[in-house]
C-alpha cells in the first residue's frame, strides 16, 4: 500500500503543521482535551514521524479516560524516539488504568531512577497510589 503524502497533497509545509500544533497545544493548556484531540488527531495523519504528536495525543487520550487508544499513540510515540520519559509515564499511568499493574510496577522502578526530578517524582507518585 502505498502512503500517502497528505501535507504535499494539501500543499502544506512545516509552518502549517506548526500553526495546527500551536493550536491544538492552545486547547490542551486550557484543559478542553476534547477540542484538542482532532488537532493532534490530524498531526498524527499529516506527520506520521512526529514522536511529539503521537505522545501529545497520547496523553489527551488519558486525560479522556481512553488508555486503550492512548496506548496505541505512545507506544507509536517510543518507537520513534524510545528514550522519551514523559512518554513512558504516560504509558505507565494508562497501564494503571487499563488493570496491567505488573507492567506497570515494572515501568515505575524504571522511571524512578531518572534523574529528572518530574519523571522520577511522579513515578515514585504512581508506585505509592497503586500498590
Amino acid at each position: 500500500m502505498v502512503r500517502k503524502d497528505w501535507c504535499k497533497l494539501l500543499g502544506w509545509s512545516e509552518e502549517h503543521l506548526e500553526e495546527l500544533r500551536n493550536a491544538g497545544y492552545a486547547y490542551v493548556r486550557q484543559g478542553k482535551y476534547d477540542i484538542a484531540m482532532p488537532f493532534f488527531e490530524a498531526l498524527n495523519v499529516l506527520d506520521r514521524d512526529s514522536a511529539y504528536d503521537a505522545q501529545t495525543l497520547g496523553a489527551i487520550l488519558l486525560e479522556l479516560n481512553q488508555p486503550s487508544k492512548a496506548v496505541r499513540y505512545l507506544d507509536k510515540a517510543l518507537k520513534l524516539d524510545a528514550d522519551h520519559t514523559p512518554t513512558l509515564l504516560n504509558l505507565t499511568k494508562a497501564f494503571f488504568m487499563l488493570g496491567k499493574v505488573e507492567e506497570a510496577v515494572r515501568l515505575c522502578k524504571i522511571l524512578k531512577n531518572d534523574p529528572n526530578p518530574g519523571v522520577s517524582n511522579l513515578a515514585e507518585a504512581l508506585l505509592l497510589a497503586y500498590t
